[in-house]
């Protein structure tokens, strides 16, 4: 994604005793030394670094196996890191463990990394800009049916190599910081500091540099997981899109090839606000979004996420990207973000799906997947992680034929 003060590629995501995730899992992202380019897939992690990350990371597994678990672990982060400190006093995150005895007493533990420059204040870039690799921590943990902030931890890596430098480290109440993320004449700010809210956030509210660029580069990731708040709606939609004309005409670009009647959307005002009408071939009369197709209604909300994260080089995260859309119009999609001229800033997608031919439309670094043990712990693997796969396999029917697993068992 691209922060405020710098591009980046989030590479990494674990995740422990989160919904039902119960045991540690990993997604890694980054790809091998001897894995061939391949032209807009795979991003240096930062500027000049060896190793790079996948720019699409999809999710494939049966009903109720974790896939939205996973976006939602991602999600959570960066909801947290720029937007907690909105939460009440007395509210309890919105997040949950494992359900079993033993899990309950055990803390949440979500961390990310990614790359970027290093100095989070900088306002610009120069070529010798020293960059590296960031790990930020978050441990959860429930007391007395709230859940709370056990710990938060920020840690750079410059150059991506040796040991990890700290930026802070927070306990408790109790905050050490860094070098790089001063807190002299902040100390009024640490008593608002809640144990429903980041660090990042709270601070950002005493526009402490180093925590507005972080809470900013948090606000470039756009998804259908929402926390704290409705889900986005058709009506959320209209009004986004009568805000900014810009993506209203992006959006009629495309829409005619996901709904072959449409010619065009256009917004209108109201008694009750913005409305959308969409002039229909052979139709003399323009329709009213309600009366659009499930998957064109679908495609107008989501396009919201490809748009902006396309725009401003962020992260898309969007759970069940295939449902009421055609699959020949899904490998379309994906195609954007490894679109130079539409993907200047290496935007990055993180999805699940259902839909098995988009298998033989991604590599193998961007396939991912998820199961359930019989104890309903969620387990994720990568698809380059399984042993004798050939990039010439025909991934769709060795996915429905059960050799990679994550596969429904049905009769």
């Amino acid at each position: 994604m691209i922060a405020a003060w710098g591009r980046d590629v989030l590479y990494r995501l674990e995740i422990e005793n989160f919904f039902s995730v119960r045991t540690p899992q990993v997604v890694d992202l980054r790809i091998g030394g001897a894995v061939p380019d391949e032209p807009g897939r795979f991003d240096a992690i930062f500027e000049g670094s060896p190793e790079r990350g996948a720019r699409v990371a999809a999710f494939f597994g049966p009903n109720a196996s974790g896939k939205s678990t996973v976006l939602k672990a991602l999600a959570f982060v960066m909801w947290f890191a720029r937007d907690s400190f909105q939460l009440s006093p007395d509210a309890g995150l919105p997040c949950d463990s494992f359900n079993d005895r033993e899990a309950v007493g055990e803390p949440v533990r979500l961390t990310i990394e990614f790359g970027n420059i290093l100095d989070l204040k900088r306002d610009r870039i120069a070529p010798d800009t020293p960059q590296g690799t960031w790990r930020y921590e978050l441990a959860l943990i429930n007391r007395r049916g709230r859940f709370i902030v056990q710990s938060e931890n920020l840690r750079q890596r410059p150059g991506g190599k040796g040991k990890w430098r700290r930026v802070f480290e927070r306990n408790g109440e109790h905050v050490v910081s860094g070098r790089g993320f001063a807190l002299s004449g902040y100390g009024k700010a640490f008593g608002k500091v809640r144990d429903n809210a980041s660090l990042i956030s709270t601070l950002a509210q005493f526009n402490h540099m180093p925590s507005l660029r972080l809470a900013e580069a948090a606000r470039t990731v756009f998804g259908n997981i929402v926390f704290n708040r409705a889900d986005p709606t058709d009506d959320a939609a209209v009004r986004y899109y009568a805000r900014d004309p810009i993506a209203q005409q992006r959006l009629n670009r495309e829409i005619q090839r996901i709904d072959l009647g449409i010619k065009r959307m256009e917004i209108e005002a109201s008694d009750s606000g913005p409305r959308a009408l969409f002039e229909h071939e052979g139709l003399d009369q323009r329709m009213p979004l309600a009366l659009q197709s499930d998957g064109t209604r679908s495609f107008i909300r989501n396009f919201i996420f490809f748009e902006l994260a396309l725009r401003l080089g962020g992260i898309a995260i969007v759970d069940e990207i295939d449902i009421s859309i055609h699959p020949l119009i899904l490998p379309e999609i994906i195609r954007w973000f490894y679109d130079p001229e539409r993907n200047p800033n290496r935007a990055q997608l993180w999805l699940t799906c259902h839909a098995a031919t988009l298998l033989e439309e991604l590599t193998k670094e961007e396939i991912f997947f998820t199961e359930k043990d019989s104890r309903g712990r969620t387990s994720v693997f990568a698809l380059q992680d399984i042993q004798n796969i050939r990039r010439t396999d025909n991934r769709y029917r060795k996915y429905l034929s059960g050799v990679y697993g994550a596969v429904p068992q049905i009769g």
